[in-house]
């Protein structure tokens, strides 16, 4: 062999050379990583620091801090000792803490835990009520967070609880079967006509390229005046010898049970809610569709290169979107939150939920918390506004504020000097 065969050692070695070193790299990296804990400790600090995480809930911290400076704004107290609060600051100050404390603590004993009651039954009944009330917010949650997975934007959930509704409240007020037929019919009911409503959506999107955003604020308005004429006719949905848009109470057959007996008002619906998220975790994180789903939503010209049918992924990620907010929509007219079926069954649930799945940032875990943090500020803010005299409409302020910080991240990073998050 001449040496202008033999390797040089200026010579940059080939790809085939070069991959098998990648292992040892990576392991003298995991050494040096394991020999140093502080080095670890500042990266995980600093990946949640940079994630998505934090930044919600610093999100909904300012939206709270907000809400407070509001309190304190309408608090007559607040504004009567402003008038001398260069003579007497402490006045001031001891107003302004009353009127935030008292608010936020009220909001505590009607959402969590209610330590002015002696019954320990009684005293824990708010956070059952905060927990119905959280039930249909964390499907509805689900339903637009897949459809956010999958890069589409499902705006059409009060129309989907909207039927599905009206079709689960027919079966329940209408046949007359065993409970242990007649519930889960009328559950399955709903949601599959939740899930061919949203599928409309989703199939127009596949074949003519429709924008699902104005497909669903549309068929929000379908469903609507349908559900209206409906229950405006005795031979569809409306009550016999009533005039009223409101359908007959359901049978006692067909109501979601009370999960903790008859003193709180907690159904199954919960539970359900549940079982939903359990089923969005294995969809996203471990089953084939849900690769597809999350492909799909990452690039869909990439996914349709991959061999991925991208028109059919979005009609299925639309149908099972539907039949989320559908199930939503049961458990509002099966459960004991209203005694049959109105136009006012969605409870601007279908919009709430949109707000769940940005918060929840369209992961099943985040928005069963976020369902659970807007059930709690429903459930509070009748206390709140009931013990210390101010308007329940703050809540839905503090909820478009969350919004509002959760659209402008980095605004909340500029706020809190957070380091900008990486691109992915």
């Amino acid at each position: 062999m001449s040496d202008t065969d033999k390797p040089q050692p200026d010579d940059k070695p080939d790809a085939a050379t070069e991959a098998p070193r990648t292992p040892e790299v990576d392991a003298t990296e995991d050494a040096s990583a394991a020999a140093d804990p502080d080095a670890r400790s500042r990266s995980l600090l600093r990946e949640i620091a940079s994630g998505d995480a934090l930044a919600g809930v610093l999100a909904v911290f300012l939206a709270v801090f907000v809400g407070s400076v509001m309190i304190a704004a309408t608090n007559e107290g607040v504004r009567e000792t402003a008038t001398y609060i260069t003579a007497r600051p402490s006045d001031f100050f001891n107003a302004l803490w009353e009127a935030i404390s008292g608010a936020y603590s009220a909001m505590f004993r009607g959402a969590i835990f209610n330590y002015n009651l002696t019954e320990p039954a009684q005293q824990w009944r708010p956070l059952t009520e905060t927990l119905k009330f959280a039930g249909p917010l964390i499907a509805g949650g689900l339903g637009v967070g897949i459809a956010f997975r999958a890069g589409m934007f499902n705006i059409g959930g009060r129309g989907q609880m909207l039927m599905a509704g009206g079709a689960a409240g027919w079966v329940g007020f209408e046949l007359d079967l065993p409970t242990i037929i007649h519930l889960p019919l009328a559950i399955l009911v709903g949601m599959v006509v939740g899930a061919l409503w949203g599928g409309i959506a989703g199939l127009l999107k596949a074949r003519t390229g429709a924008h699902e955003v104005i497909v669903t604020i549309m068929l929000n308005y379908v469903a609507y005046y349908l559900l209206f004429y409906a229950l405006s006719r005795q031979f569809l949905l409306q009550a016999p010898g009533s005039a009223n848009p409101k359908s007959l109470p359901m049978k006692e057959t067909a109501i979601l049970p009370k999960v903790l007996g008859d003193q709180f008002n907690l159904h199954l619906g919960f539970v359900l809610a549940l079982v939903a998220v359990a089923f969005a975790w294995w969809l996203l994180s471990r089953s084939t569709l849900g690769y597809r789903i999350r492909a799909v939503g990452e690039n869909p010209h990439a996914a349709r290169a991959s061999g991925i049918n991208v028109g059919k992924t979005y009609t299925i990620v639309m149908l099972i979107a539907g039949s989320l907010l559908g199930l939503a929509g049961v458990n509002q007219v099966l459960g004991t939150v209203t005694s049959g079926v109105s136009l006012d069954l969605d409870a601007s649930i279908g919009f709430d939920a949109i707000t769940v799945a940005l918060l929840g940032r369209s992961r099943p875990f985040g928005i069963l918390a976020a369902g659970l943090l807007f059930g709690a500020l429903k459930a509070g803010g009748f206390t709140m506004q009931t013990s210390e005299n101010i308007s329940v409409d703050l809540v839905l302020v503090v909820q478009s504020l969350i919004v509002l910080f959760l659209a402008a991240p980095p605004l909340v990073r500029a706020i809190f000097r957070l380091p900008a998050q990486e691109a992915k």
